[in-house]
């Protein structure tokens, strides 16, 4: 059996799939490397790689070998966190998917604090929509999720903070103005409940559909396309940072006349939570929570 350095090299290899890749992530050279890999080749009995011009494929005996190295990998990594628990220091890596809007917007702040804090652990962090971090959760992937909206989540709960939706655009004061306007609504779709949210509010305010409207699938596109004055735009507090200049922001509404919000969870299992990296950045998260106000 190969020595786990040897594992971690082909899943290098296997995440890259190219050698000028994975010898820059392996800090070797590109004969050593070849090699190297002739070496764990022949101890295997098969070919793993096959090279070509447009990098490398796998052959089926190395889909087997790479999938065993990356469940080796896994093992290991866990066998290091039980281990760092049984002393009082931060060690291991904590592994983390967020929302992407979270990430860049929100999580920045707490992380500084984190790596701050304890120099010890290590950060590996996923970011993405919110159907694709449930997946990171319920396939042990990641300790922690950070999502929008209201999870349906059986493990353990954590509620962040609520923020805002607002009209934003460099010409409308009033929501009744986006049925005047020729200029288009622009809309960020997701996957999460925060589309059909933005739809069922503009069905209930206006009783027709908006006249033009743009959708595209980032949100930091919608935003920067609205300040550019190329339409309006639903924008949740968290993406404003209150210092936008010519821009005008309108609180949208509900039928009760209240602010509508969005709510931010962070999920994990009980077993992660166990876990001190993790206990370090709940921890973490609260203080950030406390010092800013958020709720």
């Amino acid at each position: 059996m190969s020595s786990l350095s040897e594992l971690h090299l082909l899943s290098v290899l296997g995440q890259e799939m190219n050698m000028r890749k994975a010898a820059e992530r392996l800090f070797v050279s590109q004969p050593a490397l070849s090699q190297r890999l002739q070496t764990i080749e022949k101890s295997w009995g098969e070919k793993l790689f096959i090279r070509s011009q447009k990098g490398l494929s796998m052959t089926p005996a190395g889909e087997l070998v790479i999938r065993f190295a990356n469940e080796m990998i896994a093992k290991e990594e866990k066998v290091k966190e039980s281990i760092s628990a049984l002393n009082n220091e931060v060690h291991g890596t904590l592994k983390i998917a967020v929302a992407s809007i979270v990430g860049q917007n929100w999580l920045p702040q707490v992380l500084k604090k984190y790596v701050g804090k304890y120099p010890n652990a290590k950060i590996s962090l996923i970011t993405g929509w919110s159907s694709e971090i449930a997946r990171a959760l319920y396939d042990d992937e990641v300790h922690v999720g950070i999502i929008r909206g209201t999870p349906d989540w059986k493990g353990v709960k954590l509620h962040l903070f609520k923020d805002r939706l607002f009209l934003v655009d460099t010409e409308i004061t009033h929501p009744e103005q986006m049925l005047e306007t020729d200029r288009p609504f622009i809309q960020f779709k997701s996957d999460s409940n925060y589309y059909q949210e933005i739809q069922e509010w503009w069905l209930r305010t206006f009783h027709a559909a908006p006249k033009r409207t743009i959708i595209v699938d980032q949100i930091e596109t919608c935003k920067q396309m609205t300040f550019n004055g190329i339409g309006y735009a639903i924008l949740p507090e968290i993406t404003l940072n209150g210092r936008e200049e010519n821009i005008f922001k309108v609180p949208l509404l509900d039928e009760h006349n209240e602010p509508i919000k969005r709510d931010t969870w962070l999920l994990g299992y009980e077993t992660s939570f166990q876990l001190k990296q993790v206990q370090a950045f709940i921890e973490t998260v609260k203080e950030h929570l406390l010092e800013t106000g958020k709720n």
